[in-house]
């Protein structure tokens, strides 16, 4: 039906290589590109193995412009799945115009030089896409994308007015690492070191990295410490839906993490500014990532499962009514079916889902847009087939 070009060749990019392979009834011809090439023609290899699929490789810089602009022209791909940094949004979605691609992704825009994301710098490119008559979407990973679809779903289905939602992330894995971050650690740090943000009333409210948090009890797994977070598809959610009293994002993170994180901080080794080392400049964070395990090769010995969802209360019909909505994923069944850990298949999935749904003109729509806004319907029903199955519970304590 379409080409598609995968940019990224990381854990997230190793699932969504075997996911659209494994789609190849919508997919004609398949590209991985990385700044790597071997990265990814090992990922092919070994796709090669498990489906008899046969995926084209190429290098390319996702900074660079003019690198993204010739593969561009090279292959012509219908789209653009952009697995690689949030700092290459923007560098790939100017290509992307450039070349009259259509464009997505799991992350939103943080520039290099500070610990910021939110996504006025993509939403400023609607205009473009618009006028070009191309399709972005934004988010479709699992949280943001799935979270984002989830609520989407609940809001036409459920309830006729959604006040509370909470967001709900466990990872109950063992990796056997002392410290490991699940994806980029340079990203991963910075994201889980903010000072977290939730929405109450109509404006943001601002707390110290972890001040509010409780155990939340997460289906087959049990009570877990949970944190406030920021996250980032809590501004597109309640611009979306703005019935939302209060929005809110947890995340599950180990005694043994934070004191991980905690350390790293004060020594300085999650600083993201330059500092000269024997005459070379370099920065902590990023040598950090480079002496940590790689996320991508976690997935061997990684057990247990994660389990994210969204829990809802709003009204429907005039009543109170609560609602909670959730995926469990374990790490050995990723790990079997795609030589990933759990954290990754639940980002890839989805993203191979959200080009499935362009490539089906389901999702597919002059401008740029987060995946709330398309009909939710045909996605829930993939996510269910593609190995993502969805639970849901009506009318229970939610504990928030």
């Amino acid at each position: 039906m379409g080409k598609v070009l995968i940019i990224g060749a990381g854990g997230v990019g190793t699932v969504v290589a075997n996911k659209v392979a494994q789609n190849c009834n919508v997919f004609t011809d398949i590209m991985l590109a990385s700044r790597t090439k071997s990265k990814c023609d090992a990922i092919a290899a070994d796709i090669k193995k498990r489906s008899g699929v046969e995926l084209k490789t190429a290098k390319v810089d996702a900074d660079s412009v003019p690198e993204l602009v010739a593969l561009l022209n090279q292959f012509k791909p219908e789209l653009v799945i952009n697995v690689a940094l949030p700092y290459q949004d923007l560098p790939i979605m100017d290509a992307c115009l450039e070349c009259g691609v259509n464009y997505l992704d799991t992350a939103n825009y943080e520039p290099k030089d500070e610990a910021h994301f939110e996504y006025s710098w993509q939403w400023a490119y609607r205009d473009k896409f618009a006028k070009a008559g191309l399709t972005a979407i934004l988010g479709c990973g699992f949280d943001p994308g799935v979270t984002s679809i989830f609520t989407a779903y609940a809001a036409k289905h459920h309830f006729d007015e959604i006040r509370y939602l909470d967001i709900v992330d466990c990872n109950a894995g063992d990796h056997g690492k002392a410290f490991a971050t699940n994806f980029n650690p340079e990203i991963n740090i910075r994201e889980v070191t903010q000072k977290g943000k939730y929405w109450e009333n109509g404006h943001w409210v601002e707390t110290e990295p972890h001040e509010i948090h409780k155990a939340l009890n997460y289906p087959e797994i049990g009570p877990k410490e949970s944190y406030v977070i920021y996250h980032e598809e809590l501004e597109s959610l309640v611009k979306n839906f703005p019935t939302l009293q209060r929005a809110r994002f947890w995340m599950t993170f180990g005694q043994e993490y934070l004191t991980h994180l905690r350390v790293i901080q004060n020594i300085g080794m999650a600083r993201i500014d330059e500092v000269e080392y024997n005459g070379v400049k370099i920065v902590p964070i990023q040598f950090l990532k480079a002496v940590l395990p790689d996320p991508g090769k976690l997935g061997e010995n990684y057990t247990g499962q994660t389990s994210i969802g969204c829990r809802i209360k709003g009204l429907k019909d005039g009543k109170e009514r609560s609602y909670y909505i959730y995926n469990n994923c374990s790490h050995e069944a990723a790990y079997k079916e795609t030589g990933a850990q759990g954290v990754s298949y639940t980002t890839g999935v989805p993203a191979t889902i959200g080009a499935v749904m362009f490539m089906q003109g389901l999702w597919k729509k002059p401008g740029v847009f987060n995946v709330e806004e398309f009909d939710p319907d045909p996605f829930m029903e993939q996510l269910n087939k593609q190995g993502l199955p969805w639970h849901e519970l009506f009318d229970i304590d939610l504990e928030l």
